[in-house]
């Protein structure tokens, strides 16, 4: 959940450390700070974010070619500045920095304390660096030997970097649970939390495993070894991702430029996946497993936030046209509820980062009952990619903004070719229904570009609802995880409550919210049905509720009901979620704008959850 950033070479390190965090801050945002070595170790730190940072520096001494920075989402310790990382230890000989958790940090504080040492924050990163410093003076051991067996005494999860007053050329990182990335430079080296501070200056990158430990010199030796001190030989990877996708593009936030990707996130989620003129589904990564998916007695779907709500989606795909069964659970609750798992289970992971915590440990508990994991990702070489047996790969490029937007679509889109690969090998989709989806699938970028420009329009009435306090989202069938989602996007980022319903659960106890303030949105499109949500629309309107419709384009049923209506191209019904979730993603963007709120970065969120 927080941002790492580490550099040493020849150049100056604090103007790429800055330049890191700043692309860094969407994994957290609530304090940050930085440590330079240039003969003294200096540590400068604040509450408040990385702007906040660089103002407290000024007239400073920033020199040094060796350093490293972090942003921080609190975990252990409320925001502030001695909360903040990096944490010097007791000789103030080495500064720490820190993504994760230590869950058995009281009582190695109280070990600690004991012994002599005195804390100055209320986390359990500062924990650590007392007890690499302790093990060091008292084992007599130099600093990486220090630094592998506290990690085996710690209980948790970490990304850590460390750098000493003694190596002002060396530093070392480590990972357990939380991402790492080595960059590879022409004598410079760099250590992140993803490879976007990285990109800028090399395409060389190593990602960790889990408990590894990585050794990086000034001269651009890396040296990894694990925690039971076993060399490993590197393997450098190649980025492919281009710099460009960091920016913002002059769009006013990351959060609107990423959901006008879309059209081009959706494109490059299928792009050699169709042929059309040959009838052929082929999604290369699960080939080899296509054999269990046709034997597969259930399906189950895991996943976190959005990426679970696309899961919903991938339920109803599944069971329509590829008739396995399909569960879709949190993966929070899946990993603690001590479930019935079977050898021929297959279990789709789902995750934009790769690194949700929760998800990663549901993984871990399916694997180890003999399941096959099957992973959706967008982040190559993450965690999810590497713990699981095969998968596909969304190619929606970097997600900066907090709320997930394009990640979703393209979710959505690969777990519709997933679905329709096995129905074709199981033979339980016709040929002419095959041609039907698999050529409207590939038209649904064109008609996202069409949605798209309703952005006007929507933000008129933006408008009308800024100052809601209650919005309720209903849909039926494939559109219920859209109005979960609608209603998840409102709430990530305007504060303004919101629930999603299935639309005939209304009348089970959310109707009683309902009078002339309440605002309702329905997805309402003509397949599937459509009759019996203009049922429950008629319900809402005989309480005076307000009805926003996303409607498909020619309506005119619920248009006559409806107060205002988003007018969304003809689809085939199990393709409506990747058309009518962008209006909605729209109507959050723009009330969110119009109440000041922090789109790409809004309060006590970050990106990618890395920790339970």
């Amino acid at each position: 959940m927080c941002g790492i950033v580490a550099y040493v070479g020849p150049r100056q390190a604090y103007p790429i450390l800055m330049k890191g965090l700043h692309r860094l801050e969407y994994r957290g945002y609530d304090s940050a700070g930085i440590a330079l070595l240039d003969k003294e170790l200096s540590v400068y730190k604040c509450h408040g974010k990385v702007d906040d940072l660089e103002k407290y520096v000024e007239n400073k001494n920033t020199k040094g070619t060796i350093g490293i920075a972090h942003t921080r989402w609190a975990t252990h310790g409320e925001p502030n500045d001695l909360n903040a990382h990096p944490h010097f230890s007791q000789t103030k000989n080495l500064a720490l920095i820190h993504n994760g958790i230590i869950e058995n940090y009281a009582y190695l504080k109280q070990e600690l304390i004991n012994r002599g040492y005195t804390f100055h924050s209320n986390t359990d990163t500062e924990v650590l660096v007392h007890l690499i410093e302790d093990i060091g003076i008292n084992e007599k051991v130099d600093l990486v030997e220090s630094l592998r067996i506290a990690l085996s005494q710690i209980i948790g999860t970490y990304a850590v970097v460390i750098i000493s007053k003694d190596d002002p050329d060396s530093l070392i990182g480590a990972r357990k649970g939380s991402p790492l990335v080595v960059g590879v430079g022409v004598d410079e080296m760099f250590i992140a939390s993803d490879a976007s501070p990285i990109v800028e200056y090399t395409k060389k990158v190593v990602y960790l495993g889990d408990e590894e430990i990585t050794i990086i010199k000034r001269n651009g030796d890396l040296k990894i070894i694990t925690i039971e001190n076993v060399e490993k030989t590197p393997y450098i990877q190649k980025l492919e991702f281009q710099l460009s996708a960091l920016e913002k593009g002059g769009f006013p936030h990351f959060m609107l430029k990423e959901i006008y990707e879309q059209p081009r996130s959706i494109m490059d989620s299928i792009r050699g996946r169709l042929n059309i003129s040959k009838e052929i589904v082929a999604l290369g990564g699960i080939i080899d497993y296509e054999e269990k998916f046709i034997k597969a007695k259930r399906i189950i779907i895991v996943a976190c936030g959005t990426s679970w709500h696309a899961g919903l989606v991938g339920e109803y795909l599944f069971e329509d046209i590829a008739r396995i069964p399909v569960e879709v659970e949190y993966a929070s609750e899946f990993r603690y509820r001590n479930p019935v798992l079977y050898e021929d289970d297959i279990i789709i992971a789902i995750s934009q980062s790769g690194e949700t915590a929760d998800t990663l440990a549901a993984i871990d508990l399916a694997k180890s009952k003999g399941a096959t994991i099957i992973g959706i990702c967008n982040v190559v070489g993450s965690s999810i990619a590497r713990a699981t047996h095969a998968g596909s790969y969304t190619h929606a490029g970097p997600e900066i903004g907090v709320a997930s937007t394009k990640a979703f679509t393209a979710q959505v889109a690969v777990l519709t070719l997933m679905a329709l690969t096995v129905a074709q090998k199981k033979g339980t989709i016709s040929r002419s229904r095959l041609q039907e989806i698999i050529t409207e699938l590939e038209s649904i970028p064109a008609k996202v570009e069409t949605t798209l420009k309703l952005n006007d329009h929507i933000k008129e009435l933006a408008i009308k609802f800024k100052d809601a306090h209650n919005f309720l989202y209903l849909g039926r069938g494939y559109n219920f995880p859209v109005a979960l989602e609608g209603a998840l996007k409102l709430k990530e980022i305007s504060y303004i409550h919101a629930e999603g319903y299935p639309a005939a659960e209304m009348k089970h106890g959310p109707i009683a919210l309902i009078d002339a303030n309440m605002p309702v949105v329905v997805i309402a499109t003509n397949k599937g049905t459509y009759e019996k949500v203009i049922s429950n629309i008629q319900e809402v309107k005989a309480r005076k509720g307000i009805i926003i419709a996303v409607v498909t384009e020619g309506d005119t049923a619920v248009k006559d009901l409806a107060d205002y209506t988003i007018e969304i191209p003809e689809t085939a019904e199990m393709m409506v979620p990747l058309l009518a979730t962008i209006p909605l993603q729209l109507l959050a963007y723009h009330i969110a704008v119009l109440r000041n709120c922090n789109v790409d970065q809004p309060r006590n969120l970050a990106k990618s959850v890395t920790v339970e």
